[in-house]
């Protein structure tokens, strides 16, 4: 008799452009029944493009949830009903969190550490997409400041409790913490 395999969390990191969701994508080809959890909120032409872009890059038959801020209620809701999850992507969530929270540093808090609750022992693998932001500019703005800030250390948190961290960097997965998966 075999083990049951534990249910991964994999946060994949890169840069604008840098492959991250392709790669999310790609991880989601490998299962059987996938749910995409989509964080975006279009508020403009240009960002309906590039959600209708992702949008039709998807499998047809994967089942898509738009959930601009409560992921941890999002995973728990939806995850039995699938093999792998994908969230894309933190990086709009920390922004959502901002605009819906502002300056209730507690309520954001709250969502991160529920977040990170729920990915220590989730109901099916879990594949989460991020920026990683620290490593350009010092945004002019506080308001900048503080989405960096808090994309950081989210990031960080989403980390600690990951099975495996990558970064993309021109397409090529770094593996940070743990492995690359495979196909299952």
């Amino acid at each position: 008799m075999q083990p049951t395999p534990r249910n991964t969390v994999t946060l994949v990191l890169g840069g604008a452009r840098s492959g991250k969701s392709r790669y999310a994508q790609q991880l989601g080809e490998h299962a059987g029944r996938v749910v995409f959890i989509a964080t975006a909120q279009p508020g403009d032409d240009e960002m309906r493009r590039k959600v209708d872009h992702h949008r039709s890059s998807r499998p047809p038959h994967w089942q898509t949830v738009e959930e601009p801020l409560a992921l941890a209620e999002a995973i728990v809701h939806h995850g039995s009903a699938c093999d792998r999850m994908l969230i894309d992507c933190l990086t709009f969530f920390a922004a959502n969190l901002l605009d819906s929270c502002g300056d209730d540093e507690g309520g954001i808090a709250r969502a991160i550490e529920a977040l990170c609750l729920v990915l220590q022992s989730p109901p099916c693998s879990v594949v989460l997409v991020s920026n990683e932001v620290g490593s350009g500019v010092v945004p002019e703005y506080l308001s900048g400041r503080r989405f960096r800030d808090l994309l950081g250390e989210m990031n960080q948190s989403v980390a600690r409790v990951a099975s495996n961290v990558l970064l993309l960097v021109a397409g090529l997965p770094l593996v940070l913490k743990g492995q690359i998966e495979v196909s299952q």
